[in-house]
């Protein structure tokens, strides 16, 4: 097997034997087969579009394969499978609608993955055939193959996006016109390095839009994020722990066991669910439980309850809590009980069995600070910038992960004057949202902005200080520090970089699949580095 896709690339530079997340190089085998497939449909999905023809069907698969092959999502070799041999299917389907549309066959090149080559009918032949079919036979150039790497990377992200947004009713059809359109670049592999480079910037605009999406989504059904304390304890009773990010999930889940004497925690990057009007609601929606998600192996077994995942991050369970452990929507792991559609008797009937917890007092943190919510304080703000009182901004986040060197955050966050504000999102929050960093002029220290998809809300709040002081984003006091582990990070990445933003750090180490000369340019034309020290990063910061 090959991977190199996530932070954890084993001696940073790829999983060769097993994946560090817990992938076997059987499933790694078969998503190469599904994103093999996928790039044949996007060549003749958007072939077809070029003609007018749309399968919305076709649309839908592409986002919710790319989705099951991000970073610690579908473990299950049974279901890659299956998504591969589905994937082929649709991939006629694809060819089929161009060749109604064309009135007739395609008298130009065909990629080799858009070919009419059969999926294998065992698994093992299909691993085989994905094992041929790795990243790095993309091309032959290793700076294009880096290039179309995080190009693919970006999709998969986004991938991740637009499927949570088409969950709740949201479809865009230049998010999906634009992934065919990568990824049959990616299958015919003839453009230059530059023109790659271009499509990375548009998919970070793309992306852009896909993140407005889904916050549109939240904000429709469940009101815009305010401001709302968490508990961090325990209340008495039955439990179910919902982890992920899928807020319409964890709706159709609190609907079925309000009054049942079940109490729901969220989990990670479900934590800014309590700052929607439309799920706090729920008065046995009682707190947050744990850290960030590699952390799990061991606070699961503390949880006396049922636990679901809805998305990633899930890693291998332990025999204390696998017997009430479920997954839902692309999630599966081998063994696990897998939630089809939205009935969640089983989970209920699980935490109702268990022994559920005993009360336990602890702190409050504060999340649903989403744009709205900061942009309602922005004449606080601004007075508090132009007396002095606010020096700086500081976007602190993104992903959380296992490898050393990421208490760099947790010091970073610490050491920073009181007269400067973090803005923060994603799962990286955990290295420092227990910290109490009090306030300026009432003006919390610590903003919770919500999901890493709500990089969004992080975006907004720096284009409006920027239209406030007259200014380009670069010019404003704001620097921005992220961490990163899968491909949602990514995207986010090339959102940012699409958006003309100068300076950024990133950690705790470079991606993988970035080769020198990829980041030679990434530092020329952006001035991206990586994190230093604490005390040498925050001294060039704060000038």
């Amino acid at each position: 097997m090959f991977c190199f896709q996530c932070e954890q690339a084993a001696q940073g530079t790829g999983c060769t034997k097993m994946g560090v997340c817990g992938k076997n190089p059987e499933v790694a085998a078969l998503q190469n087969l599904i994103v093999w497939g996928l790039m044949g449909m996007a060549f003749w999905a958007h072939k077809a579009r070029e003609k007018g023809a749309i399968d919305r069907d076709i649309d839908v698969h592409m986002i919710e394969g790319l989705f099951t092959t991000v970073t610690n999502v579908d473990f299950d070799p049974e279901n890659c499978a299956a998504v591969a041999k589905k994937t082929v299917q649709m991939r006629d389907k694809a060819w089929a609608l161009f060749e109604k549309a064309n009135n007739g066959p395609y008298t130009g090149e065909v990629p080799d993955a858009a070919a009419n080559w059969i999926c294998p009918a065992n698994r093992e032949e299909m691993a085989t055939l994905g094992r041929e079919r790795g990243v790095k036979s993309f091309n032959s150039d290793a700076d294009i193959n880096s290039v179309q790497n995080i190009l693919l990377y970006g999709c998969k992200g986004m991938a991740a996006y637009a499927d949570h947004a088409h969950i709740l009713g949201k479809d865009d059809n230049e998010i999906y016109a634009f992934i065919h359109k990568a990824l049959a670049a990616i299958a015919e592999s003839k453009l230059g390095l530059m023109d790659f480079v271009t499509l990375c910037m548009e998919c970070g605009q793309t992306n852009i839009k896909c993140m407005g999406l889904l916050n549109q989504a939240h904000i429709e059904n469940y009101q815009a994020p305010t401001p709302t304390p968490v508990n961090i304890g325990t209340k008495a009773g039955k439990a179910i722990l919902v982890s992920g990010h899928d807020l319409k999930m964890l709706e159709e889940l609190l609907k079925q066991t309000e009054g049942k004497g079940i109490n729901i925690y969220t989990h990670v990057e479900m934590l800014p669910a309590h700052g929607y009007p439309g799920l706090k609601k729920y008065k046995h929606l009682v707190g947050n439980f744990g850290g960030a998600w590699q952390n799990q192996y061991q606070e699961f077994q503390n949880f006396p309850g049922a636990i679901i995942f809805n998305t990633n991050c899930i890693q291998r369970p332990a025999d204390e809590y696998k017997d009430r452990l479920f997954t839902w929507g692309r999630v599966q792991w081998p063994g696990v009980k897998h939630v089809e559609g939205w009935d969640f008797s089983e989970v209920i009937a699980a935490a109702q069995k268990a022994e559920g917890f005993s009360e336990k007092a602890d702190k409050d943190i504060l999340t649903g600070c989403g744009h709205d919510a900061v942009l309602g304080l922005a004449d606080k703000v601004i007075e508090a910038v132009n007396s002095g009182a606010i020096k700086r901004f500081f976007v602190i986040g993104g992903c959380d992960g296992a490898k050393p060197g990421r208490n760099y955050y947790t010091k970073f966050a610490e050491q920073l004057p009181k007269d400067t504000v973090i803005l923060t999102l994603a799962c990286g929050k955990y290295r420092f949202n227990k910290l109490d960093l009090g306030d300026i002029g009432g003006i919390p220290r610590l903003l919770d902005v919500g999901q890493c998809n709500d990089a969004y809300s992080a975006v907004q709040i720096a284009l409006a200080l920027a239209k406030a002081f007259d200014c380009e984003v670069n010019d404003l006091p704001l620097s921005i520090i992220l961490s990163w582990y899968e491909q949602k990070a990514v995207v986010v990445l090339l959102s940012l970089l699409s958006l003309g933003l100068q300076n950024m750090k990133l950690g705790p180490s470079l991606p993988a699949f970035v080769t020198p000369n990829v980041l030679n340019f990434l530092v020329e034309n952006f001035n991206i580095a990586p994190i230093g020290t604490v005390e040498e990063d925050m001294k060039q910061m704060l000038g």
